[in-house]
């Protein structure tokens, strides 16, 4: 199975917290990614290796 690497991002664009999980699927990452999010937290990210596949709220160029 997969480890999948949760990050929060607090309001001032700083890594907050960084938990690693197992899962079978990504979806399931997702899931406990928002299940956990801290209040404080603006931003968060799930990593698989070096590939992002999750952020919300997503990322814009603007």
């Amino acid at each position: 199975m997969p480890a999948y690497e949760i990050c929060y991002i607090d309001n001032q664009g700083k890594l907050s917290r960084a938990l690693s999980v197992v899962f079978d699927s990504e979806l399931r990452a997702k899931i406990l990614a928002h299940a956990m999010k801290p209040a404080e937290c603006r931003q968060l990210e799930v990593w698989d290796g070096d590939r992002l596949v999750y952020s919300r709220p997503e990322q814009s160029d603007a």
